[in-house]
């Protein structure tokens, strides 16, 4: 029962980090209706928090440094993309992609850094009797409950909320009532870009930080937006708790040896997240909670 527990833990634990890129993502992709592969990295916050030691502050580059990084794309390249087919978004982002991955290359270097945990987190609590459990990863799932709860709060009881779901499907429109569009989408991308760096650095201190981290991220949190419906905040968080955790590997334990259950559970698990999303379309086309289901 405890291993239940524990494993259960762990895939709220990934499912809350899923969610943090995943809403950002949704925002991007759902709401504007941009295809952004260029979605986040947290490579400048493991420097500055291997360089200094301290995670708060790798916490502030990391937030600062992708939305900075974001407000520049959008500016620069993606306000030019609105009107045009996603082919051109795709290959455009992409060679971000690629230019970014060599860009920390050369800047950094190849050698994997890491991010560590705050000290005050840095231990373990007790979740049951006899089941103790990090305390930093307990912090991520708190992290990424508060980071849904602002998001719906701020989509769905603000106005400037009401203005981001207009401009989903009547951007002329709310300009014609005085919004300023353009300013409106740039803080929207920066927003979504943060949360991306956010997510980055809660997963740093777990993770090997090196380039191209965020590829791995950036293809699940697609799936997560898919599964769960494009442009919907409630499908990201049940899509990202649905592929956060597979119990495969311990299932696999019961009958074939440690070895062998780790890596084929380990193969099968990862497999089964593209089932998953298939399964999803071909019962629901447009996602758990996609846009036609609202």
């Amino acid at each position: 029962m405890n291993l239940f527990i524990e494993q259960t833990l762990n895939g709220l634990q990934l499912g809350f980090t899923l969610l943090m890129v995943s809403a950002g993502l949704t925002l991007i992709f759902g709401i504007m209706n941009i295809i952004n592969l260029a979605h986040g990295s947290a490579f400048v916050a493991a420097d500055v928090g291997g360089r200094t030691g301290n995670y708060l502050l790798a916490l502030l580059a990391g937030i600062a440094g992708a939305a900075v990084a974001g407000l520049i794309v959008e500016l620069g390249l993606i306000r030019r993309l609105y009107h045009r087919d996603h082919l051109y978004q795709v290959l455009a982002t992409f060679a971000l992609v690629l230019i970014a991955n060599q860009a920390v290359q050369m800047i950094w270097g190849s050698t994997p850094r890491s991010v560590a945990a705050p000290e005050f987190l840095d231990r373990t609590v007790t979740v049951l009797p006899g089941l103790p459990y990090p305390a930093y990863r307990l912090a991520i799932t708190a992290t990424g409950i508060a980071v849904i709860v602002f998001l719906h709060l701020l989509v769905e009881r603000t106005r400037v909320g009401m203005w981001i779901r207009a401009g989903r499907t009547h951007r002329e429109l709310l300009g014609a009532f005085g919004v300023n569009v353009r300013l409106l989408y740039t803080l929207v991308f920066a927003v979504g870009a943060g949360l991306a760096g956010l997510a980055g650095v809660v997963a740093a201190p777990f993770l090997s930080v090196e380039s191209g981290i965020g590829d791995h991220f950036l293809i699940l949190s697609f799936v997560v937006i898919v599964v769960g419906g494009i442009g919907s905040l409630k499908g990201a968080l049940y899509g990202s708790l649905m592929l956060g955790r597979t119990y495969l590997p311990d299932l696999f334990g019961r009958f074939v040896d440690p070895s062998t259950a780790a890596t084929a559970g380990a193969s099968v698990a990862s497999a089964s997240i593209y089932l998953v999303m298939v399964v999803v379309l071909v019962v629901k086309p447009n996602g758990l909670f996609g846009l036609a289901d609202e």
